[in-house]
């Protein structure tokens, strides 16, 4: 395409290409190919001097273009660069004012003469050719970098050429990840971290558990359960003779891990955290796995190195457990359950967030992605209270509670809606169909926890005082 731009123009240009190696994800590859081929041909017709020009200002007779690919974190940098007469903010001014975008008194600066060729419609060229002139092009550029959640910055110096970055954060270069199962919760962690993969006795295993190292080769290294590294639960399971084992390294660091399962090698393509995840540590990145599910990336070394000490205590806590669990079956005493609380809510991430929540005040917690599920799930244990969304697919929210108040056995369950449906009139609609309370999305954890805390002790008999006014609470956040 440059050679044939160049052809037509009557000019010599070199195209010179670095990181050419650089893989992107083909979705965005294919939607920006355009806007890198009306960079290109801008560089030929408006950057590049002719050949008699350039030479009578002391340049080169063949002009020079760059394209220069780079991944920069969770970015790729695309950079088109010319060493032509740069942009020719004068004219731009000029057109701009007899297009009407610039009135005759306005003083823009040069930041805003170089914006002007990004409004729509807008060129310097006279003429309309096959190369230049149809006031289409740049506004496009922008316009697919703008919704691939990207930015095009702009640098230019009469005389010396123009640069145009484009930076893509949606997706970064394609890389090798080992996904992991650990339980149900599924994480990937770069190939080149991971040393080694093995079958271990469980034997050791349990040794490891209780003296929070392994032995593996000569080298005595951290031990620690992958889930517990991030906050799910303090030990895996440990079923048949063997379990298995993953060594991570990180520079010198190395690290035993135990994962329930190795689900293999995917290549795949590391998308952008976004400015609420980005700062999360030992977090590089997120993707997507073939089945569509998405996989956090994760660094296990940095994981164990920042919060190895509170797993460490939750494998005590877990062992700890299990011994008296063990001593009581041994004795045969019965251990009372945990209060139970339903949480009812078509969002894994809310279902899973609010159970972590629970879980960490003592209770227990089953989940139901929709009311349906949860009317079901009530048929065999009654909870102390019901958590539950109102927007959800099959039964939503205030179906279920028609449901249960017409129900003699489920109609004195306390339910609180919480949802992001804060109009009065919903709100309203759930009162009046018997909820006993009613929060926003976002809630607040601890309003909640008091809410909960409230209708167990309620049901427990030990009486509901400050029932009312954390609810009040509750409401008024």
């Amino acid at each position: 395409m440059v050679r044939q731009a160049a052809k037509e123009t009557g000019k010599q240009v070199r195209l010179n290409l670095a990181g050419g190696t650089t893989e992107v994800d083909r979705g965005v590859l294919d939607r920006m190919a355009p806007a890198f081929e009306h960079l290109l041909r801008n560089a030929v017709v408006h950057g590049i001097e002719p050949t008699v020009l350039r030479e009578a200002t002391g340049k080169a007779p063949v002009g020079t273009i760059d394209l220069r690919l780079r991944q920069v974190g969770n970015e790729v940098q695309i950079e088109v660069r010319d060493d032509g007469a740069g942009l020719d903010l004068v004219r731009i001014a000029e057109r701009a004012r007899r297009t009407g975008l610039l009135t005759a008194e306005a003083r823009p600066t040069e930041a805003e003469l170089a914006g002007m060729i990004f409004r729509s419609g807008f060129t310097t060229s006279e003429e309309v050719t096959e190369l230049a002139g149809r006031g289409v092009g740049m506004d496009v550029v922008r316009a697919e970098v703008t919704s691939l959640g990207g930015r095009i910055d702009t640098a230019s110096a009469t005389g010396r050429g123009t640069a145009f970055q484009l930076v893509l954060p949606l997706t970064t270069a394609v890389t090798q990840v080992v996904v992991l199962n650990c339980d149900d919760l599924i994480v990937a962690v770069p190939s080149n971290l991971v040393e080694r993969v093995s079958r271990t006795p469980v034997a050791e295993v349990e040794a490891a558990y209780r003296d929070g190292v392994m032995r593996v080769g000569e080298d005595t290294l951290p031990f620690f359960w992958m889930g517990g590294l991030l906050e799910h639960g303090g030990r895996g399971a440990l079923e048949g003779k063997t379990a298995t084992i993953v060594v991570a390294r990180s520079a010198s660091q190395r690290v035993a891990l135990h994962v329930g399962q190795v689900l293999g090698n995917q290549e795949v393509v590391v998308k952008n955290l976004g400015p609420q995840l980005a700062r999360l540590p030992a977090l590089s990145g997120l993707s997507m796995l073939p089945d569509g599910q998405t996989v956090l990336i994760y660094n296990p070394v940095a994981l164990a190195a920042i919060y190895g000490a509170q797993a460490r205590d939750r494998m005590l806590q877990a062992e700890a457990v299990a011994e008296e669990t063990a001593a009581s079956s041994s004795r045969d005493m019965a251990l009372p359950l945990a209060t139970l609380v339903m949480v009812v809510d078509d969002s894994l991430t809310v279902r899973r967030v609010t159970q972590r929540l629970l879980q960490r005040e003592g209770y227990r917690v089953q989940l139901a992605k929709d009311g349906l599920e949860a009317l079901e799930l009530l048929g065999s244990e009654k909870p102390a209270v019901v958590l539950s969304d109102i927007e959800m697919p099959r039964m939503d929210g205030f179906d279920l509670l028609r449901n249960l108040r017409a129900d003699a056995r489920l109609r004195d369950l306390p339910v609180v809606m919480i949802t992001s449906r804060i109009a009065q009139r919903h709100h309203d609609l759930a009162m009046t169909l018997g909820a006993n309370d009613y929060l926003g999305k976002p809630y607040d954890e601890q309003a909640l926890l008091s809410l909960v805390r409230g209708f167990v002790d309620a049901a427990h008999g030990v009486g509901a005082k400050g029932l009312t006014e954390s609810g009040s609470d509750a409401r008024n956040h």
